[in-house]
């Protein structure tokens, strides 16, 4: 079976035991003389680089079997990389072995810690090849590194839901573990992601329901902010063409709408709403109040939002049209007094739910946020 010189990101053993499904036999030190692993300029994993009269330390790892290759190879194409060989020591003596390289070295930066990269990104990665090594015969590596922006975002979004947060006294003690799993498929996966599962769950009472078929639109996490300025008493709404109204046939698919964006792999949700603050409403943030955290359809989508009121300084509002247009954004900005989109709450123009529920708490909280703000 092949040798297979590990430098990065697979030397954490959680990562490489969920590539190769299995448990990685014995591994023994090993170095590449006359190169060195360095930090890729912003991006969290490394690159191997040629530098005279160094060495670059890693580990020997022998594939168990050829499924074992393939699965490697399958993970490693999903973002470039292809084997070549090289000669490495070991305290046993030079070794032939295979080292997985991307075509072009990118730029790079100074000693890359593999500890670090563990702390901060361990989880994520190994949660994240979980959906990339499920992909293996139904995508191609180069299909699934196109998408892995948010299959790493998906995986961020189920380490999100693993924290604990305050639930109502009332619900159930019933939790995830004691639902059945029979069978899991996934029919789409793109951008977003189409799940359907074959499960059983348990009832109120005892016992378990009979096996169902469930399905959902599996999303990331999103942050959304509804900018206002209590000394203005002013809000600034989003308006924008929407994907979702004009599948249903509205006739009108433009929305107003609070701050939005997705919440990127590694990212607290509280980054995203200043970011995205930035970006599509050009106003910085001064201070976040938590709204809500809430599941915006839970029969049908994984998708969570975290929503916030933004204390902004709108006494110079932003141009009226802007958006970043690399992503496709075409926004137009209106800064509005709060009792105008109230009334317009109350009378039932506003159908974007999320900045339904901004503005009625908004209301409901505004003579506090004035007198401290």
């Amino acid at each position: 079976m092949p040798s297979v010189f590990l430098y990065g990101t697979l030397r954490h053993e959680p990562l490489l035991a969920r590539v190769l499904g299995a448990t990685p036999g014995p591994m023994r030190p090993a170095r590449l003389p006359d190169h060195a692993v360095r930090s890729v300029a912003g991006a969290p994993y490394p690159a191997l680089v040629t530098a005279a009269d160094e060495g670059a330390d890693g580990v020997l790892l022998t594939v168990p079997d050829a499924a074992g290759w393939g699965r490697l190879c399958h993970y490693e194409g999903a973002f470039g990389y292809a084997p070549a060989q090289v000669t490495v020591e070991t305290p046993e003596g030079t070794v032939t072995a295979w080292v997985f390289r991307p075509a072009q070295t990118p730029a790079t930066g100074g000693a890359w810690s593999l500890a670090a990269w563990v702390r901060t990104w361990g989880a994520l990665s190994v949660e994240a090849a979980g959906e990339v090594m499920a992909h293996m015969g139904h995508k191609s590596p180069r299909e699934i590194g196109r998408d892995f922006d948010m299959i790493r975002g998906r995986a961020h979004s189920r380490l999100l839901a693993r924290l604990t947060r305050p639930r109502p006294p009332v619900l159930t003690a019933l939790t995830q573990a004691e639902v059945r799993l029979i069978a899991h498929r996934r029919p789409y996966a793109g951008y977003f992601a189409f799940e359907e599962q074959d499960l059983q769950f348990p009832l109120f009472g005892e016992g378990h329901s009979e096996t169902v078929s469930r399905a959902a639109l599996v999303a990331t996490d999103a942050a959304l902010v509804l900018p206002y300025d209590p000394r203005r008493d002013e809000v600034l709404l989003l308006e924008q063409f929407r994907p979702g109204p004009y599948l249903r046939g509205d006739p009108r698919p433009w929305c107003l709408e609070p701050v939005a964006g997705r919440v990127d792999a590694g990212e607290d949700p509280e980054a995203t709403a200043r970011r995205e603050t930035e970006e599509e409403a050009a106003v910085t943030l001064e201070r976040l109040e938590t709204i809500s955290r809430c599941y915006p359809s839970p029969g049908c989508s994984t998708e969570f939002f975290h929503i916030y009121l933004g204390l902004v300084d709108l006494s110079r509002p932003p141009a009226e049209v802007g958006g970043l247009a690399e992503e496709a954004e075409n926004i137009r900005r209106h800064v509005l007094p709060l009792r105008t989109v109230v009334g317009w709450a109350d009378a039932g123009l506003l159908d974007v739910a999320p900045l339904e529920l901004a503005v009625h708490w908004l209301a409901r909280h505004r003579d506090r946020l004035r007198a401290s703000g």
